[in-house]
């Protein structure tokens, strides 16, 4: 009889706990290991999941749960400053007619939710803990924990995060560069009549926004300049935050007056990046953020990386055969999905930085949420 093969997780967020739960149903044995000591220390508030993020989290087994927990709608309301509705569009199903086409939640709920997932699977799972690839031949991978243990697997996943240390350590050169917006969020009451997602274009801020992530509650975002993060104060999070939502009319002024716990505020600036080549040396490949990230302009994040790993736990359990020509069929067909997503979702944002008012905002949105409705 055969012996499992042996997989180890570098990172455990979404990306690296989808790919868990894949391969532990795929017969495989599988070690995840957590850089952080809390595991569910998850910055920001809330989190907007397109279908085709509902699609894989069915998958995953745990869409009832997501679907109990989080708050889906089906349209998107453009709004000016003061409040009044401008325009209000339908979602593009982009997981199919049996989901929502959008659905928000608090984003330490997702994740909880994916650990206790993990959890079930089966899967080991080592916290505060990470890694170091020492060598690595045809066969598999050798690494040392920071505990100072050290393990031998046939392949290693590194979904480590946009900051990726495993990605660098393989030769991997690409790094996230800044886009030049930054975003402040923060979760709050839902006031009873925020049903979608609202933003408003102008005022103080590129974007003012808010989704619903349950029945009681929701997350705001305003979106400005990117300024350096060192040079804000934590203790003014709050302050900084209200200014820019303060001249926001609508349901604007409900929120606002929630705003007023520094420790509760995310201060994030946009990253881009894609990995133009390959995302594997050898036998460690690379998921979801270690591979790309682009601005949450299309709220695709989480999806593409949840996608990423959908797709590499299929061509894994297909074959015996994990070889170089294996990941770079899990590259080309991630590449053509990811690169359309990554440029969208950066020129939406360049349009604003360059106050471009006849930009074909909802034509470019439309193409490429249509694309996706695609499966991966």
């Amino acid at each position: 009889m055969s012996r499992a093969r042996t997989v180890l997780v570098i990172g455990g967020g979404a990306a690296g706990n989808a790919v868990t739960i894949l391969l532990r149903r795929g017969g495989f044995a599988v070690d995840l290991i957590e850089a952080r000591d809390d595991w569910n220390a998850t910055a920001g508030s809330g989190i907007t999941l397109q279908g085709n993020a509902l699609r894989v989290l069915r998958e995953l087994g745990v869409w009832e749960q997501v679907q109990a927990s989080g708050f889906g709608y089906g349209s998107v309301g453009i709004t000016a400053p003061d409040g009044t509705v401008l325009h209000v569009a339908r979602d593009i199903r982009t997981g199919g007619d049996d989901l929502p086409a959008t659905l928000g939640m608090q984003r330490p709920r997702l994740q909880q939710i994916l650990i206790d997932a993990v959890r079930a699977s089966g899967a080991s799972v080592r916290l505060g803990t990470t890694a170091q690839i020492l060598d690595q031949d045809a066969n598999g991978v050798s690494v040392r924990f920071s505990d100072g243990g050290e393990g031998r697997y046939d392949l290693v996943i590194a979904a480590d995060g946009l900051g990726s240390s495993t990605r660098a350590a393989i030769g991997i050169t690409d790094k996230p560069e800044p886009t030049g917006m930054a975003i402040w969020r923060i979760a709050a009451p839902r006031p009873a009549g925020v049903t979608r997602t609202d933003l408003a274009f102008g005022g103080p801020a590129y974007i003012a926004g808010y989704s619903p992530t349950s029945d009681s509650t929701l997350y705001a975002y305003v979106v400005e300049d990117n300024r350096d993060r060192a040079s804000i104060p934590p203790a003014t999070y709050a302050d900084e935050m209200r200014r820019l939502a303060c001249a926001y009319g609508g349901f604007w002024p409900e929120i606002t007056q929630h705003i007023a716990d520094p420790a509760k505020v995310n201060y994030t600036r946009f990253d881009r990046l894609l990995v133009e080549d390959s995302w594997h040396r050898g036998r460690v490949v690379l998921i979801g953020d270690a591979a790309h990230c682009c601005p949450p302009t299309l709220a695709q994040g989480a999806a593409l990386s949840l996608e990423d790993a959908w797709v590499l736990a299929q061509l894994l359990t297909a074959t015996q055969s994990w070889d170089d020509a294996l990941f770079q069929a899990y590259y080309e067909r991630r590449i053509a999905r990811v690169r359309p997503v990554v440029e969208a979702s950066v020129q939406l944002g360049q349009w604003q930085l360059d106050g471009v008012r006849d930009a074909d905002v909802p034509g470019l949105m439309a193409r490429t949420m249509t694309m996706l409705r695609e499966l991966p």
